[in-house]
């Protein structure tokens, strides 16, 4: 089986990102749209009903380095949050987190999304306290 190149992959990513063919509680697209590389892009979470989170919007960074999509992208939240996996400079800590510490090259930027969402409606984390709404990491 051949591998999709990365510019094939995240063009992929984009055209479903873009056209808003995503999950609805997600959205991703480029922070810049003359990125040719595709590396820098912007997401968003809306919190889960029924937990500490509802309501809320989440956004995040998301880097997809050269080596995406063999190496998971980077990724950090610039609306603060309480969750495990976080770290307190809004870091999603790759070892702490399942998605992106068990990689595999057929996960996109909306599984990891996807995942840190399902992550808020756990029910260790649901109830978690959360930084007032609106505030950002620095």
């Amino acid at each position: 089986m051949s591998k999709i190149p990365r510019n094939f992959k995240l063009l992929e990513e984009l055209e479903k990102g873009e056209k808003g063919l995503s999950a609805e509680s997600i959205s991703y697209g480029l922070s810049n749209q003359d990125d040719i590389t595709m590396t820098h892009w912007n997401g968003t979470i809306l919190g889960p009903p029924h937990s500490s989170h509802e309501n809320r919007i989440y956004s995040l960074n998301i880097v997809c380095g050269e080596k995406y999509p063999d190496e998971p992208p980077k990724v950090n939240f610039l609306s603060k949050i309480n969750l495990p996996c976080v770290d307190g400079e809004g870091n999603v800590v790759v070892s702490q987190f399942e998605t992106l510490k068990n990689w595999k090259r057929s996960y996109s930027m909306e599984t990891v999304l996807l995942e840190l969402r399902k992550s808020m409606a756990s029910t260790s984390n649901k109830k978690l306290v959360q930084p007032p709404e609106g505030s950002t990491y620095a």
